[in-house]
């Protein structure tokens, strides 16, 4: 999340992210005073951008789907020197600060957003994303896999005044980490792990927990009473008795990897039932109407509105 801003991320080109926070803020500029994240990105050859593409790119990213309040931008000359849209605010030095935190070089363009750190992450992820399709980076005959671990156990709701499982509660910890499960559920790390494809999600599984004190500690701090942790999942805890074995696995999105590796967008053509956009079946002619001994068996009965 830091260096793509997701966690699926596409890693055929570069653009990682720098959090610019120490280098940016004391100075008079508020916006990134009062930013609980200051991220940038160098853009390759973005400085042969006009004024009126950077204003494009700006109203891009704040745009309702995306949701940005601005973008500061800075230039990096070919002579060496800088450009940014706030240099009233910090001198060349300070810009250079910024070129060497982020990567960019001559000719390049870099791109700053400020706010809340998890809208950031994904306003500059999406203009990341949006940058490589404009330049021709994301090139369907390359192939970037990589596996993403270290996902958070648990994820804090403020609505509900407590904590949910990021995949689901039967997910293992760490090795070693159970004992932070009660004094800081938050830092535990999940068993977990997704295989990612040029920012496709192709696969996704974990190490199961297969012990019942480990499973009655997970489902205490999810907030199931012991009354209700029995009534739901008796039949699981009472098989760990039994001594299940250690075990997990992994569930691929076949038809998701088949349309990469056929250089298309959409599993459409690659779904063994694929429906269309008014949800059809067209090669079996499904939903069809049902008859009346249908209906009959199963004792229902159909209201025409």
């Amino acid at each position: 999340l830091k260096t793509y801003g997701n966690d699926k991320p596409d890693i055929r080109f570069g653009m990682k992210f720098a959090e610019l926070n120490k280098i940016t803020q004391h100075k008079d500029f508020n916006v990134f005073n009062t930013a609980e994240l200051v991220v940038g990105i160098a853009v390759p050859g973005g400085n042969s951008y006009t004024r009126k593409d950077i204003d494009k790119l700006i109203d891009w990213v704040k745009r309702p789907q995306i949701g940005a309040l601005g973008m500061v931008y800075c230039r990096c000359n070919d002579d060496g020197t800088y450009k940014s849209s706030v240099d009233k605010f910090y001198d060349q030095e300070d810009l250079n600060q910024w070129a060497d935190a982020t990567n960019a070089e001559k000719g390049d363009l870099i791109c700053i957003l400020s706010g809340e750190t998890n809208k950031v992450r994904a306003q500059l992820s999406a203009l990341r994303m949006e940058l490589a399709e404009r330049l021709g980076l994301r090139d369907p005959k390359v192939f970037a896999p990589l596996w993403v671990i270290d996902f958070p156990l648990l994820e804090y709701d403020e609505e509900t005044q407590r904590y949910h499982a990021m995949h689901h509660p039967f997910t293992s910890p760490k090795p070693g980490q159970l004992d932070l499960l009660d004094s800081n559920p938050g830092e535990v790390k999940a068993n977990a792990y997704d295989l990612v494809l040029n920012g496709n999600e192709i696969g996704g599984g974990s190490i199961r927990i297969h012990d019942k004190k480990t499973q009655a500690i997970m489902l205490k701090h999810l907030g199931f009473s012991d009354e209700e942790a029995r009534s739901q999942f008796g039949f699981l805890m009472d098989a760990f008795e039994y001594g299940a074995p250690p075990h997990g696995g992994i569930a691929f999105g076949l038809d998701r990897l088949v349309a990469i590796l056929g250089g298309q967008e959409s599993i459409r053509d690659f779904i063994a039932f694929p429906k269309n956009n008014a949800g059809r079946d067209v090669m079996i002619d499904a939903p069809a109407p049902l008859d009346n001994a249908q209906l009959d068996e199963l004792n229902l009965s159909l209201k025409k509105k």
